[in-house]
Order: structure tokens, then sequence, then C-alpha cells
């Protein structure tokens, strides 16, 4: 199937975090990489809220994020997308692919379907008294490819690794895949810069780009920050929020982090002085490959 990029060589990024909590470390590392890309390219950076799991978000915590970002003087071009009010585009592109047969129903609960492909039992129908339904999509044997400016070149048959994957809960909710790929296109965003624990979602992300004649974004993963026990700095792992007093030494250390090498001077600047600095000597080609503990001591 022939690809559609984006012929528009002005460069739209975005930061796109689920209010599930607090920014913490991890996820400042991912909004400065993908603010610096697009500030260096003078281009746009959009900021997303990704609440459609309604039932896993925090109260308050989308307004923390905002008002955290703006502490650490990382400012968004245009207004704020709620995934959470663009439920009726959803479903509209959704009945679109079930048009289309591309979609089925499907009652296989996580338990029957953990740890493997899925199978597709549901294919052909879903088994009996089952009345939950989720909705998958159908892949094929196509091989999903990409090439990354620092994970480089990419590929995954998504037959063979994950089988039809869900893109319309069995509690009603449109799945993050489907909802990011529409919310991609509608808001122009040519470069993803986030985590490499998002890859298996960018090669499905691409299948449904495929799927819908969408253009396809550049990708790029920079490495997962860990903590001193190996694992992910994430809110399931209790990362702690960021605390704004302290602004400057968490985006220090997340340039040290990225591969950057900021003046040592830096250390004592604000904010401001320090994201200049990021913007001006921002090089991609310099961010290491693979996920490291972010250390306390830059």
């Amino acid at each position: 199937m022939q690809e559609k990029t984006h012929t528009n060589k002005y460069s739209v990024g975005r930061f796109a975090p689920s209010p599930t909590g607090p920014l913490h470390s991890g996820s400042v590392i991912a909004a400065l990489a993908s603010y610096l890309h697009s500030r260096k390219q003078h281009g746009k950076w959009l900021l997303r809220i990704d609440d459609i799991d309604l039932p896993r978000n925090q109260t308050g915590a989308a307004e923390h994020i905002l008002c955290t970002l703006e502490a650490l003087g990382m400012v968004w071009d245009d207004e704020v997308v709620y995934q959470s009010r663009r439920i009726s585009i959803y479903r509209e592109i959704l009945a679109d692919l079930e048009s289309r047969q591309l979609v089925y129903p499907c009652s296989c609960t996580r338990s029957e379907t953990k740890g493997r492909a899925y199978p597709g039992s549901c294919r052909t129908g879903i088994k009996r008294n089952r009345k939950s339904c989720a909705l998958r999509i159908r892949t094929d044997d196509r091989i999903i490819r990409f090439i990354d400016r620092i994970q480089g070149d990419v590929s995954q048959c998504l037959e063979e690794v994950s089988g039809d994957f869900i893109i319309k809960r069995s509690d009603g909710y449109i799945a993050y895949h489907l909802a990011t790929v529409i919310d991609d296109q509608l808001q122009g965003v040519t470069e993803i810069i986030r985590g490499t624990d998002l890859l298996d979602s960018t090669l499905r992300q691409i299948y449904l780009q495929q799927l819908l004649g969408y253009s396809r974004p550049d990708y790029v993963h920079h490495p997962v920050a860990l903590n001193q026990e190996g694992k992910k700095i994430s809110k399931q792992n209790h990362a702690p929020a960021i605390n704004s007093k302290d602004g400057a030494k968490t985006l220090f250390q997340a340039l040290m982090f990225l591969g950057q090498s900021p003046d040592p001077e830096l250390r004592n600047g604000s904010c401001q002085e320090i994201l200049n600095w990021g913007i001006e000597h921002w090089n991609i080609d310099t961010v290491p490959e693979n996920d490291r503990v972010l250390l306390q001591t830059y």
C-alpha cells in the first residue's frame, strides 16, 4: 500500500500526556525532547490532553500538567485539545472502518489473550453467551516499517507480533491507538518524539494511518528514563511529581539525559535560559539509543 507522508515542510510537533497523575521527570524528558525539536525548526508545538480513558483520569491532573509546563517555560501553540471532547469524531471514523469490514466484535477476555499475539478467535463470530464486546481491527501480513532518527530501521509484522488489536474497548471507550491517529491527522502533526516504550504503539498507529489514507508523521523514539532500581520512571512506579521550584534543575537533568551538553554555568540558570540554550544547540543525533538511569547528580 502506498504510504502518504507530509508534504508541508513546516514542523508541527506535539506533547500528549494522559491526566492520570502529575508530570514527573520521565514525562518532562518526553516533553522537552518534543519541544526543543519543534522550536529548533521554528515550528509549532501543540499540547493535547489524552483523557479519553475516563476511568483512569485523576481529578485536577490536566490542570496540574498545564501549570507545570508553564512553570518550566514550555509554552504551547494554539488551544489545548482534549480527547474527551472529540468522541463524536472518533465514532464517525470507527463507523467508516466498520462499513469497510475492517473491524469485528471480540468477546475474548484479557486473560485469554495475555502474553501472545491475538489468534483471531472471534474473526468468524463471538463466543456464545458473551455480551460484552470490544472491536478489533483486522491485521494482515504486511511489514510495517519506518526509519527512526535514534533507533534506526524499525519493522514488524503486526499479524505475527500482536495480531488483530482493539480499537474500541468492551466498556465502550474508543481505544488509544485510533483516537491518537485521528487527532494527529486532524492537527497536522508532522513529527512525533516520544519514548521507546511506545515503539509498538507506533507500528500499530502507522498501520491505522495506512488503512485510513492518513499522512504519516516522522516518528522518533528517545530512551526511557529509569530509576535507581532499573525500572521505568512512571506513575505506575510511583514517580514523584515535578516540583516547579526545582524546574531549572529538572530541565538541566533532562538535557543531559538526552545527550546534550549544556554549559556547566546553566546549572544555576533560569528555566528560560536553559530552554534558550537547548533550542539553539539541540542535536537529535547525539540523543542516546538505549534506556538508562536518570542521574540526579549531573
